[in-house]
């Protein structure tokens, strides 16, 4: 029975990690679904995956979080993760500079091999390195307002902000797919009511043609 509910849900949503090489998009995967850190510095390669279900707004959603290869040697495969993608988090380290100014080619990667209307947010990430700060929390916010992104600043290390972001992400996701849902459903009520109408017609013609 346990097994049984935990592969029910309502939605399941693909979100996808992006963004510079040493930003912490794997210690923010992990500190999200596993709630651990590491201080060990590893490279993802190629892709990673890891699951989360949480309950939204009276719904069981799943998501399916995949970490990307910041290198540019996995540029080509990791690309291909884009197309299905429901939502999309660009990341950078608030102490490298390098990482930040990367933002507007991750989006135009966005651009090229995404979905045109995919959700897409912004997070700095290591907020917990003041000390270190090489991009103020002004830069972000305004480059979020120029790109029309959210923006948020996270620490893996400290667990702030992390879970807030994956959530508000979500939210947005299927905030999104609902109004399509309406959207679609609006419309064929519509189709349905000329189809109707047009029947009446035809029906008042042919009496016309009996009298």
């Amino acid at each position: 029975m346990q097994n049984k509910e935990s592969t029910e849900y309502d939605h399941l949503f693909k979100l996808l990690l992006i963004g510079t090489s040493g930003v912490g998009k794997s210690c923010m995967l992990m500190r999200y679904v596993d709630n651990n850190f590491t201080n060990n510095f590893y490279n993802t390669i190629g892709v990673d995956f890891k699951i989360k279900s949480i309950f939204l707004e009276n719904k069981n959603i799943k998501l399916q979080i995949w970490d990307t290869a910041g290198q540019d040697r996995f540029r080509t495969i990791t690309c291909s993760y884009y197309r299905g993608a429901h939502g999309i988090i660009i990341v950078y380290d608030i102490t490298d500079r390098e990482s930040f100014d990367s933002v507007k080619m991750w989006m135009s990667e966005i651009d090229k091999y995404a979905q045109e209307d995919v959700i897409r947010m912004l997070v700095g990430n290591k907020c917990d390195m003041e000390d270190k700060r090489a991009v103020s929390y002004e830069e972000g916010e305004a480059l979020a307002k120029q790109l029309k992104l959210q923006f948020i600043e996270t620490s893996a290390k400290l667990s702030t902000n992390i879970e807030q972001s994956f959530l508000t992400i979500a939210k947005n996701v299927l905030e999104k797919s609902q109004n399509s849902i309406k959207a679609e459903s609006g419309q064929n009520m519509k189709i349905g009511q000329i189809t109707s109408t047009q029947v009446i017609g035809n029906t008042n013609k042919k009496s016309s043609q009996c009298c």
